[in-house]
């Protein structure tokens, strides 16, 4: 048979717990160096000690930020202004002005300045421009006769307007001979009623 492992479970094995007795000390040393160099003359740079502090807030964890037991919670003016002090830190925007190239500025414009430079078209309406332009000269070309397509277009109408003179030019004659038909046998109608 095999045997199975079991695994052991490493809950809270890896935890570590505060004192607040090992952190009230911490804090008094460090104030303690502070203390010295000042005597000394020997100035730290402002990011050493914030370096400093922040090792020391990692440090002590929540109960620093809570504040020493019998302490008052910093109050909202104070909070306020430790917010204005981080706003105006943070980032390098106030120290270096960077203009993004591809931002487009916008900028007012003078109605006088609008209709003064001549606009460009795009390829597209430049090309819808000539088209209608070409619509446009091709009409007045038709009405005037001058295409091919008004020359049949006009040789096709005088046929038509032939043929339907020719038309009605048969019709009046075939009228002309019913005329004198229909005259005729009343004439001979009368003739044969006055012979009788």
């Amino acid at each position: 048979m095999s045997q199975t492992r079991k695994k052991k479970s490493h809950k809270g094995g890896h935890r570590h717990f505060t004192n607040e007795d090992q952190q009230a000390a911490e804090r008094a040393r460090l104030a303690k160096e502070k203390e010295w160099r000042r005597q000394k003359g020997i100035e730290s740079s402002e990011e050493e000690e914030e370096e400093e502090e922040e090792k020391e807030a990692a440090e002590t964890g929540a109960v620093f930020a809570r504040g020493a037991p019998g302490e008052l919670p910093p109050s909202e003016s104070e909070s306020d202004s430790e917010d204005d002090e981080d706003k105006g830190r943070k980032g390098h925007a106030h120290l270096i002005a960077i203009e993004n190239p591809n931002h487009n500025k916008k900028t007012m414009k003078k109605v006088s300045e609008l209709g003064e430079g001549k606009a460009e078209l795009s390829r597209r309406e430049r090309e819808e421009l000539e088209r209608q332009q070409a619509k446009e000269h091709y009409q007045r070309m038709h009405a005037q006769g001058k295409t091919e397509e008004a020359r049949a277009d006009l040789a096709r109408l005088a046929l038509i307007r032939k043929k339907r003179e020719d038309a009605a030019k048969k019709r009046e004659e075939e009228q002309k001979e019913r005329d004198q038909a229909k005259s005729a046998a009343e004439k001979k109608l009368l003739e044969k009623k006055s012979k009788q």
